[in-house]
């Protein structure tokens, strides 16, 4: 579900990067689950106070009216899904109390040809349908049957821990607060029913806590869902029925359901999924985390669901919310800084062209969706695409442009000039470094995903003006940013700023590239440029060693020279080679599990773990076989036997096992609990 959305994280894959031939191989084909958790194509953040302040240049723009915006969006949406091979989409605009423009594009069904209908065809809105478990928590908190401010464990049958002596409240969950690591293990079902209950899927899956409860921002599905969970506890409704009674009823939402399966009617007109529309449709996929993330619904319904929310909780004659509570629920309650976007009740802020604006995205494997409200012009915007589409012109990239365009056109914004400061390359020098993701899995195997996510920082030209790796401008080119104030950066070719914040520990955090996570700084055996040059190398030795030793063979037989050692040494030698091909073994084992999962979040459960236990113990076997070949190099080269180039060959393989043996370590990669 959402993603971390999708900014581009892809490494290239050459023989200089065996890393992405290991661990990475297999964590990279998940990388579609890092982008169904970044939430955003590219960096959402909070300008300066001075801009903040300044009003849009409301001369130049647009009056918002039906007429004009079918012409812009129309202009746009058809040539961006043919050019991305985007099989479909749709959106709806709200305005002023009333649906202002809806209209569907291209196909949901490719094969039979079918159109987007706007008023019927569903959608997956992936994390959007967190929106309503939080409404929905929202509701039961007006009812006085939820205290934001308690412990969860009041409402549940479960305990969660209090791990950092801290106990972690309902407003926790809908801050992404409560310091949850990252599990992805069936958050998606393989499409076969029935699948894993709700409460069953709390219970098993409950993640370890890496941050005391209020702290960090660190998105968390689970978090969602055990607020869906609590939901369903204190109304002692099925979390989809309380949902279809409270909210899809009174807002008219006749075509949306968070069941799974779709009831038969939806199913009838429910948009087929794809990766690329030229790829074919993919199969349904269920959700098992439903709150955070199970919702198909159409763009006239989600429209319905954005007026509720920009007049405050009221739609027609209907109530969902009581005003004050909406106006809670859309209030700041949590930021990493004042100066950045924060975190409402559910809720994120974004700020651009002057508005403050509050939203929420949405990623599947197959559909990906954003949604976006700006109170104090009474308007909403929601595009959602059944396809994901080419990796350089992909939905991601699509939505984001699409929304940064309408803003332009009808708010427009002159942006306050700014200098680049005169300490900017001292001050380059010293945030310049490795960061990773504060949503990441800490403890489980799946830390290697985290690792090989890590950005870098940095001022390749020695200017100031810093660059990271991962964040791409719409145009695919690193974006520059020129530091405008003490380690405030500012996107030279846009608005975006961010900010480098010295920890209680001296590191620094990266803030602004999204509201619900952060980037912090690594460095040693934790940063990726470490991990991977050690790993580079170790496998370069173990792979060239497996290789010369049968040329060796065929060389001395040519030659008729026997292989001059004793009997235990050659033993030892044999051992020493079996360890080289486990380690390799353990390499081929990860290809194998990513194979299995490519685009397939679904195969994340129980019946992968023979194979990732498999390929564990070849890696536990190759660890311990570490020793052996550290003893293999000491007694030969205590040895006369063999020349010293012989020798210092040894002393590089055990080198090369030892240099393994601590990336499986290091990376968790050797953790035997298989809760990920």
């Amino acid at each position: 579900m959402t993603q971390r959305r999708a900014g581009g994280r892809n490494l290239p894959v050459s023989y200089s990067s065996w890393l992405t031939l290991v661990a990475a191989v297999a964590m990279l084909m998940l990388a579609s689950a890092a982008r169904a958790q970044r939430e955003a194509n590219g960096p959402k953040t909070k300008p300066s106070q001075a801009e903040a302040a300044k009003p849009p240049a409301s001369t130049a723009a647009r009056d918002v009216t039906e007429a004009d915006v079918s012409a812009f969006i129309d202009g746009i949406v058809p040539l961006e899904i043919e050019r991305g091979d985007i099989a479909g989409a749709v959106v709806t605009v709200v305005k002023d109390g009333k649906l202002l423009f809806a209209r569907g594009y291209g196909y949901s069904d490719l094969e039979k040809k079918a159109p987007v209908s706007p008023e019927e065809t569903g959608f997956r809105v992936g994390s959007v349908s967190k929106l309503f478990t939080w409404t929905s928590v929202m509701q039961l908190h007006e009812r006085g049957k939820i205290d934001l401010d308690h412990d969860v464990n009041e409402y549940i049958d479960y305990k969660v821990p209090a791990t950092f002596g801290r106990s972690v409240t309902v407003r926790n969950l809908m801050t992404h607060t409560p310091g949850f690591e990252e599990v992805i293990k069936d958050l998606f079902a393989p499409n076969v029913l029935p699948i894993m209950s709700l409460r069953d899927y709390m219970l098993t899956h409950l993640p370890k806590q890496i941050y005391p409860p209020g702290t960090v921002a660190a998105y968390s599905n689970y978090g969602a869902a055990l607020a869906g969970y609590i939901v369903q506890r204190v109304s002692g409704k099925p979390f989809d029925d309380y949902v279809a009674e409270n909210i899809f009823k009174p807002l008219g939402m006749t075509h949306s359901s968070f069941d799974q399966p779709l009831p038969e009617a939806l199913q009838k007109t429910m948009s087929q999924g794809y990766i690329k529309a030229s790829g074919g449709p993919k199969l349904y996929e269920y959700v098992i985390a439903a709150p955070a993330g199970s919702l198909a619904s159409s763009g006239i319904d989600m429209s319905h669901f954005m007026l509720a929310h920009l007049q405050d909780g009221q739609f027609g004659d209907a109530r969902i919310l009581r005003a004050e509570t909406a106006r809670l629920m859309h209030t700041r309650q949590f930021a990493m800084d004042p100066s950045v976007n924060g975190i409402c009740l559910g809720f994120y802020e974004e700020t651009r062209n002057g508005h403050r604006i509050i939203s929420h995205a949405g990623d599947t494997e197959q559909f990906h969706t954003d949604l976006h409200l700006i109170a104090d012009q009474n308007l909403g915007f929601f595009v959602s695409y059944n396809s994901l589409g080419r990796d350089d012109l992909n939905a991601g990239s699509a939505r984001t442009s699409l929304w940064h365009k309408f803003l332009d056109r009808y708010y427009p914004y002159e942006l306050p000039a700014a200098t680049t400061l005169g300490s900017a390359k001292e001050d380059a020098a010293i945030v310049s470094g490795n960061y990773i993701s504060s949503r990441r899995a800490q403890t489980s195997l799946f830390y290697m995903l985290s690792l090989v996510g890590e950005e870098t920082v940095g001022s390749p030209k020695k200017d100031g003006v810093l660059v990271i790796d991962q964040l791409k401008d719409l145009n695919g080119q690193p974006i520059r940013w020129r530091e405008i104030a003490p380690q405030r950066y500012r996107n030279v070719n846009g608005q975006e700023e961010i900010l480098f914040k010295r920890a209680a520990d001296g590191h620094y955090d990266l803030l602004g590239l999204f509201p619900v996570f952060i980037s912090q700084s690594v460095s040693g055996g934790k940063s990726k440029s470490v991990v991977q040059a050690i790993l580079v190398a170790s496998l370069v030795v173990i792979a060239l060693a497996i290789v010369l030793w049968p040329v060796g063979w065929v060389v001395r037989r040519h030659y008729k020279q026997a292989l001059n050692l004793d009997a235990k040494s050659k033993r030892v030698r044999v051992l020493v080679k079996f360890v080289c091909v486990l380690d390799l073994l353990f390499v081929l084992g990860l290809v194998v599990v990513g194979s299995k999962v490519n685009n397939d979040l679904g195969a994340l459960n129980d019946h992968l773990d023979p194979l990732i236990h498999l390929t564990q113990l070849a890696g536990l076997l190759g660890t311990i076989g570490a020793f052996v070949a550290i003893y293999h190099a000491i007694r030969n080269w205590r040895g006369a036997q063999k020349s010293f180039f012989l020798r210092l060959c040894d002393v590089l393989v055990a080198l090369g096992c030892v240099g393994f043996a601590w990336t499986l370590l290091n990376c968790h990669l050797l953790n035997f609990n298989l809760h990920y």
